[in-house]
């Protein structure tokens, strides 16, 4: 890798504000972004793309395609759970563990989905650079 002063310089500004902004009690979030440059991100626009967890879905609409599996796991094992009912059995408690799973899971990762999309609205109103993947360990 090479040595570049310039990008150091503008790493160690980043930082300073960034440190300035936590002593005045701001909620702030220091990240790497795309282009592998720093940047102090408020909280509302980092999203879940490179903080919460080991996220491998990138995007809202990506996680929203997995909220949209998990429901349909949620009301098939619902479905599951009830059909036996109908010819006057007892209910199949045993798909009780999928819908709940699945009714969790959608809830879950619907709400990621829609933190990601305010985020990255955030991210174009300010324009904003987009968030990469690693953390920043200063």
């Amino acid at each position: 890798m090479v040595f570049n002063r310039e990008a150091e310089r503008r790493n160690d500004d980043v930082y300073a504000e960034h440190k300035q902004a936590l002593a005045r009690g701001e909620k702030r979030v220091l990240r790497r972004t795309a282009t592998g440059e720093l940047h102090s991100y408020p909280a509302d626009e980092i999203g879940f793309s490179p903080g919460r967890g080991q996220v491998q879905v990138r995007s809202w609409w990506g996680m929203g395609i997995l909220t949209a599996v998990l429901g349909v796991l949620a009301l098939l094992s619902l479905v599951i759970l009830l059909m036996p009912t109908g010819s006057g059995g007892q209910p199949f408690w045993g798909a009780l563990f999928l819908t709940a799973l699945g009714g969790f899971g959608a809830w879950y990762t619907f709400s990621m989905a829609r933190d990601e999309y305010r985020a990255k609205k955030l991210r174009k109103e300010r324009k904003a650079p987009e968030p990469g993947a690693g953390h920043v360990s200063r």
